[in-house]
């Protein structure tokens, strides 16, 4: 059950690379056997005959499949799978730019307070901004978070922009000025360039919510709330040291 479970969250999965259904479920049955006739795919998988072929057919379009001929018989051998998704990603990053070059004007992000919404899509936008980012970067969040961003925080600093990070005590980040504090919950604060902000929590998980917003006042009230929590930060640490 459990290893059913798995094949169907990767079909899940397969489908972002642009397979169907049945294209992702034909596809792990190829890599598990090797080679397969369309009559022993749909016998294996359980995929009627006439979708089965229709699905084979897609793979080998989508480059996920080979064609093999032994004999007066046809079968399909699966693309390894490294190939198969430098393939699509390649082709999609080369769509992606003929699209932007393409796109009539320039793009002007909306001026307003923006809800993202979902563990997932929040991450991504912390990604993006940190990434955009030319010149600074303060950003407050759980430590499996910064975890996540770890390398797009790594780029920054290659990139000579000024890092500063809120952390639980053990993260650690050559090239940013780190504030440890023991404060433990799930909220986030990411500032970029003094133009950008991104505040909410992660505590609900794909129910998550945040505020994006590149609102001048917004952006002043978050950079101040920043501010003090290190000057607190701070003070705590001296007053730690006098103790000793």
């Amino acid at each position: 059950m459990e290893k059913a479970g798995r094949a169907m969250d990767t079909v899940e999965k397969l489908k972002y690379f642009g397979l169907t259904g049945h294209e992702g479920t034909l596809y792990l049955e190829l890599l598990s056997v090797s080679r397969l006739t369309g009559y022993e795919a749909a016998k294996r998988t359980g995929i009627s005959r006439s979708n089965v072929y229709t699905a084979l057919a897609g793979l080998v379009e989508k480059g996920a499949a080979y064609v093999m001929e032994e004999g007066r018989v046809t079968c399909y051998i699966p693309v390894p799978p490294e190939e198969f998704f430098r393939n699509r990603l390649r082709k999609m990053e080369h769509l992606a730019g003929e699209i932007i070059h393409d796109l009539p004007g320039s793009f002007q992000e909306a001026d307003g307070y923006i809800t993202v919404s979902g563990r997932e899509k929040i991450i991504d936008k912390m990604r993006n901004m940190i990434e955009n980012a030319a010149a600074r970067i303060y950003v407050s969040a759980p430590p499996d978070v910064l975890d996540g961003l770890r390398g797009e925080l790594e780029g920054a600093i290659v990139r000579h922009l000024k890092v500063v990070v809120i952390a639980g005590p053990s993260f650690r980040l050559d090239g940013a000025i780190i504030h440890h504090t023991d404060r433990e919950d799930c909220q986030i604060r990411l500032i970029t360039d003094s133009a950008r902000v991104l505040t909410g929590d992660l505590q609900e998980g794909d129910a998550s919510s945040c505020l994006y917003s590149g609102r001048k006042n917004l952006v002043v009230l978050f950079k101040e709330a920043l501010k003090n929590e290190i000057t607190l930060i701070e003070m705590a640490g001296r007053e730690g040291t006098d103790k000793i």
